[in-house]
């Protein structure tokens, strides 16, 4: 235990003033770190909502419009199905009197022998609910009065849905407020439907409210140019048609095919730029979608296509020569914030279903301001507290295990801006936590060689048996405690893992300081001095 050659001490030297120099840029101001060069460390730990203020939103997903979003795929699905299904003769079946109900949609089949081929097929429609070997599934096929066939969504089916709506919203919520540039957001769910999301340091809520509100479905489509102008006053269109409203002109609609060409899923980058001045959105698609992009504009020379973003046309240009490239741009009289935020939506993806703001808060930094000074004096005062306790009842090892708490701090504070953790008011608390904890190692070992100078030992091999025997049970106890720290920060969400981030990186780098460090230091007195007696 007494052993220590020269490349551990390099080693544990490197490792100090690597903590020491990232925790550097905590001690200046922001605007001063963010001009030194860039080959230095410049980053600084992340304040969270609590301490540095922000905005805090509780959003919740529509989910009624998840359903119907389901029950329209459902309706989709079971024509496709039919319209591909033969009876014994190799024709197709016969159906109609479609109807919409409450999560099901009927229809009738013409010829009552064509019942249970439409009833075979439609049920390879039914999936599984939670894996494939789940006896629930997603859909019940039913028959009644002979010839009227129903395909229902089953409840367990409804609830997946909804389940999986919400996990694909707070994935889309983060890639958006990525997207912004913005550090350390929480986004954790609440109850069933709700996403709490808290942006430290963004005073203006206006900007995340507006990207975080548009589902952003992007679609193409192609303009149905035999409609007449009266017929879309008049609100009289073909099957297969359907009237949007067109962006920026009041009362303007726009008759577009209801079939989709292309989905903003198969976009692989969009980023804001300009044409002839004005602000616009360049797009691109990626392979699949820029080869049915080219196939569509090649057959449809000549014809207008809408570009349809949540259900509005913003533009409807003509389609003068084939679009190979498979790129393009989109142009609506946006300004440059329009144009940015819908460049960052498409990037993001799209919504499954819009979400709704219950709750905005714009929290100011005052609160956070007298939490830091009031975190900062409780480290003083506990710091000032061991470090005295520790020099009178150890004295010269005392002054080497104050010498390893400093280190200590220092390396929790570097670890913390490296890794980008983000330091909670509960953070704090963990941190005065760790410093009132993180001489115990010392206390163990100390008293122990104690009992080995008591036992009639000589210095070295007292230390030596110090460090040897009081080492089990410093491990033991630290790994314990970094189980249940690890398990807070992966189960906990807010204030609970704002405690348990700062826990566990303090538990490692006081096992190192304590016990590591501490021993260099008193190695390293007892080969130069070479007491004859130790006073402890």
């Amino acid at each position: 235990m007494l052993d220590f050659p020269r490349w551990k001490i390099w080693a544990i030297v490197l490792t100090l003033i690597a903590g020491t120099i990232f925790a550097l840029p905590n001690l200046f101001p922001e605007a001063q770190v963010a001009r030194w060069p860039s080959w230095l460390p410049n980053k600084q730990i992340n304040l969270g909502l609590d301490l540095r203020g922000g905005s805090h939103l509780l959003l919740a997903v529509d989910t009624n419009a998840v359903v119907k979003q389901q029950l329209e795929s459902l309706e989709d699905s079971v024509r496709a199905t039919l319209r591909e299904t033969r009876d014994a003769g190799g024709g197709r079946i016969g159906y109609g009197d479609f109807e919409r109900g409450p999560n099901a949609v009927s229809f009738l089949i013409r010829d009552a022998t064509d019942v249970d081929a439409a009833v075979e097929a439609l049920r390879s429609l039914s999936q599984p609910v939670g894996g494939s070997f789940s006896a629930q599934r997603n859909l019940e096929v039913s028959v009644s009065d002979g010839t009227r066939v129903t395909v229902r969504l089953t409840e367990a089916g409804i609830n997946e849905r909804k389940r999986l709506a919400v996990e694909q919203s707070i994935e889309i919520v983060r890639r958006r407020i990525d997207e912004m540039g913005t550090r350390e957001p929480t986004i954790v769910r609440q109850g069933d439907d709700r996403i709490l999301v808290q942006v430290p340091g963004l005073k203006d809520p206006r900007q995340l409210k507006e990207i975080l509100g548009k589902t952003a479905k992007l679609e193409f489509k192609l303009v149905n140019t035999d409609v007449s102008p009266e017929d879309v006053i008049s609100g009289r269109v073909p099957p297969g048609t359907e009237l949007l409203p067109m962006q920026g002109a009041e009362g303007q609609k726009v008759a577009v095919r209801r079939r989709v060409i292309i989905s903003g899923e198969e976009l692989a980058d969009a980023q804001p730029t300009y044409n002839q001045g004005m602000p616009v959105v360049s797009f691109r698609f990626n392979a699949a979608g820029g080869r049915r992009f080219g196939q569509v504009t090649t057959e449809n020379v000549g014809k207008p296509f809408a570009i349809i973003l949540d259900n509005e046309v913003i533009s409807a240009p003509r389609i003068n020569e084939p679009i190979l490239g498979g790129s393009g741009i989109i142009s609506g009289g946006f300004t440059v914030e329009q144009a940015n935020n819908l460049a960052v939506l498409l990037r993001a993806g799209a919504l499954p279903a819009p979400l709704q703001i219950l709750e905005e808060r714009t929290v100011g930094p005052d609160l956070g301001a007298d939490s830091i000074r009031a975190g900062i004096i409780a480290c003083a005062i506990g710091t000032v507290l061991v470090l005295a306790l520790m020099f009178v009842s150890y004295g010269r090892f005392g002054m080497f295990a104050n010498a390893a708490l400093v280190l200590n701090v220092i390396l929790i504070i570097g670890v913390m801006t490296f890794l980008g953790a983000t330091l909670t008011l509960p953070g704090i608390a963990g941190l005065v936590l760790t410093i009132g904890t993180a001489v115990d190692a010392n206390v163990l070992i100390f008293e122990r060689i104690r009992e080995e100078l008591r036992a009639g030992r000589n210095t070295l091999s007292a230390v030596d048996a110090g460090y040897r025997e009081a080492s089990r049970a410093i491990w033991d106890a630290n790994i314990t405690n970094v189980i249940a720290a690890v398990l807070m920060m992966w189960f906990g969400s807010g204030p609970v893992k704002g405690f348990a981030v700062v826990l566990t990186i303090g538990i490692i780098t006081s096992v190192f300081t304590g016990v590591t460090v501490c021993r260099m230091f008193n190695v390293l007195w007892l080969k130069r001095a070479r007491p004859a007696k130790l006073v402890l």
